[in-house]
């Protein structure tokens, strides 16, 4: 017999909640490894060829924003913060307030997606998208598409993770008005919380491999 008082939200296979607490932990855990590797895939070629056509990188570089890029990166400290903030108040078993602030991250969230899609239309319109429409005056041409390739790759998949992050918590804010989570079942969120600041945690190295990196030159 269980003798857990969130009994109820303990799954058939689990002993108790701190044992399903502890395999949603280490699932989540396992997961970002996975995505770790992926983005390392991706950081390991960037950095090869930034290394080998540093000069056309660093002129590509220089035609970002570093001010948007600054202010998401602002955006996404903040998040990370109400998502702690989120994570605390399940604990103590605040429903409306950890609702409060998962609302509040989700926000944050769609503040950096339109902040993001704010600069994608401005490449397109600058025809510094790769393909057959990119047009850039430069001898290092072929190069700075390259880095612009680099760029629309890793910041699209990351906007892509953000995406899936605020369906998450919008689904959990639901969940939390509700008052589905109590101090003694609280997994979901913090696991949550997790991930997000995964995704945090990997546009503070874009931030600077993309926009910052070479921009003195």
């Amino acid at each position: 017999m269980r003798s857990d008082a969130t009994a109820d939200n303990v799954a058939h296979h689990f002993v108790d909640a701190a044992q399903q607490r502890d395999a949603a932990t280490l699932g989540m855990w396992v997961f970002l490894v996975s995505e770790l590797m992926f983005f390392g895939g991706l950081f390991t070629g960037y950095a090869y060829y930034r290394s080998t056509y540093d000069a056309a990188f660093a002129e590509a570089s220089a035609r970002l924003d570093i001010l948007l890029g600054g202010l998401n990166t602002a955006v996404l400290l903040g998040s990370s913060l109400t998502m702690a903030l989120a994570v605390r108040s399940a604990q103590l078993g605040e429903s409306r307030n950890t609702a409060r602030m998962l609302l509040a991250t989700s926000v944050l969230g769609i503040v950096f997606l339109s902040v993001k899609a704010f600069e994608y239309a401005h490449k397109f319109h600058e025809h510094l998208v790769p393909g057959g429409t990119f047009r850039f005056n430069s001898p290092r041409a072929d190069q700075v598409e390259l880095f612009y390739s680099f760029y629309f790759v890793m910041t699209g998949f990351h906007a892509l993770r953000l995406v899936i992050g605020f369906v998450i918590l919008l689904l959990f804010a639901a969940r939390a008005a509700r008052g589905h989570f109590s101090k003694g079942y609280y997994a979901p969120v913090e696991t949550a919380g997790l991930y997000w600041h995964f995704v945090d945690i990997i546009w503070i190295f874009l931030f600077p491999l993309l926009y910052l990196l070479g921009r003195h030159a």
